[in-house]
């Protein structure tokens, strides 16, 4: 009994990790070309931080990520902060990485975690995360500067970061495929 109680605990190792992964997420989102949305190194992180780390671990990560840029930590892309940033126009692509990590987990926990089931989760993580941010951006977009069609926000937000974003997550497979067996990890759905 004692056993089952344990192994829903984190272990310290568990902890450096996911403060590995948040850090890499931060560094990686400081790697930036300014446009609407920025394009950064962020999305690698995050694809990254689910697969070397998992779905639990990798998707706590994030929302650490999240929560020290909450705080005032600069960790956003531009060296930027605040609850203001999240509630911003792309503050819900932000929130969407959770929702990308909470997508992962459930698959991964449910079809296993191989590679064409990371793909698979990962790219339907993807697009909630789009849906989520574009549906966010457009609301917070037509509060300040009034309507704007999908099709723009679109062109703004989604279609320039699909090709990028799809080639991020296939190095970002292909690197914790090679790197989790240096680091031992064993991981947790």
């Amino acid at each position: 009994m004692n056993t089952v109680h344990e192994s829903k605990k984190f272990r310290t190792i568990d902890l450096v990790y996911m403060a590995f992964g948040a850090v890499l997420i931060a560094i990686c989102s400081w790697i930036s070309i300014p446009t609407t949305v920025p394009f950064t190194m962020q999305t690698f992180a995050v694809f990254f931080v689910l697969s070397a780390l998992g779905g639990k671990r990798g998707t706590l990560s994030i929302l650490v990520y999240v929560l020290l840029g909450a705080i005032g930590l600069p960790v956003f892309a531009q060296f930027t902060s605040g609850v203001g940033i999240l509630l911003g126009s792309t503050g819900g692509y932000i929130v969407g990485f959770l929702l990308m990590g909470l997508t992962y987990w459930l698959m991964i926990r449910f079809l296993g975690k191989k590679t064409w089931t990371e793909m698979l989760a990962m790219i339907i993580g993807m697009v909630v995360l789009y849906s989520f941010g574009t549906a966010w951006y457009m609301l917070v977009y037509t509060q300040a500067n009034g309507s704007i069609g999908l099709a723009t926000v679109l062109a703004w937000c989604v279609i320039p970061f699909i090709v990028p974003d799809l080639i991020k997550l296939s190095l970002a497979l292909l690197l914790a495929r090679r790197l989790s067996p240096a680091l031992k990890l064993q991981h947790a759905k």
